[in-house]
């Protein structure tokens, strides 16, 4: 897989669409959760990798957070009814962006999507493959290539780079590994997520924190996403200050704490590989 180019990994990814809308006829629903931003750069690419990958009753639900670019009018190129589009008048951040697109999907397995990845081959077949092994599974991860704009591969394993996965809420208030680009989850890990409290540092490590507070997390290690890394990213790449990182990890755990309170407790901190 390494050192493979997007474009390449898409042309692969097309020549299976007929076998894989087949299969997905038969698994549960999928909804794609996916917030743009001035993404002309690489949204084509992505777009091809996941629409290649899911199935007629799926969605791709993009909410666009006011980009000024050509966006909008890339979505629109692919005339593909399974992708849905809503626009933010303002630029509301990520963090909203998100939140508005985890609430509007409508099917039992959603997954996470950046602008600007690439999705591997096979990556949705082995995630929902997991999640229709074990009923008990809430949220299924897998590991990253890095690449950079190019699509060059900088590092093989994002996870490697965080010191291996670790599942539980502990060791995410010391240092988080959900990479929200490589999760799917079930729909009702939604209903304890839903409304993202707005002090929380990111999503991906709010979803995350909570699957493993109230159900079973799956760890695939193995490399289904290329993770781009360039000078746009929204999110950041480089070490925190300690003041701002305790000020995270504060608002982690408060908001954890308060919404437990409302929802149901299951077996957690379990992972499976």
């Amino acid at each position: 897989m390494s050192g493979v180019r997007p474009a390449v990994l898409c042309r692969r990814s097309m020549q299976g669409s007929s076998l894989l809308a087949g299969a997905a006829e038969r698994r549960p629903s999928l909804s794609v959760a996916l917030a743009s931003y001035n993404g002309e750069r690489f949204l084509a690419v992505q777009l091809h990798s996941i629409l290649s990958q899911i199935g007629p009753s799926d969605e791709l639900v993009v909410v666009d957070d006011a980009s000024t670019d050509r966006t909008l009018e890339i979505v629109a190129s692919f005339g593909d009814r399974r992708i849905r589009v809503l626009r933010n008048d303002r630029n509301a951040g990520i963090l909203a962006a998100f939140e508005r697109a985890l609430g509007a999907t409508r099917n039992e397995i959603v997954l996470r999507s950046d602008q600007d990845d690439v999705w591997v081959p096979g990556k949705v077949s082995e995630l929902v493959a997991r999640f229709e092994r074990d009923p008990a599974v809430l949220l299924v991860l897998s590991d990253a290539e890095v690449i950079d704009e190019a699509g060059r591969v900088t590092e093989p394993s994002f996870m490697a780079l965080r010191g291996g996965f670790q599942p539980s809420f502990a060791s995410t208030l010391v240092r988080n590994r959900y990479l929200g680009c490589t999760m799917a989850f079930r729909r009702r890990l939604l209903e304890s997520a839903l409304p993202i409290p707005h002090d929380v540092p990111m999503h991906d490590m709010w979803l995350g924190a909570l699957a493993a507070c109230v159900g079973k997390v799956v760890f695939i290690d193995r490399p289904l996403t290329q993770y781009r890394r360039h000078g746009g990213n929204v999110s950041p790449d480089r070490p925190q200050r300690i003041v701002t990182m305790l000020r995270w990890r504060w608002r982690l755990l408060k908001n954890v704490l308060l919404r437990l309170r409302r929802s149901p407790r299951l077996p957690a901190g379990e992972v499976q590989r």
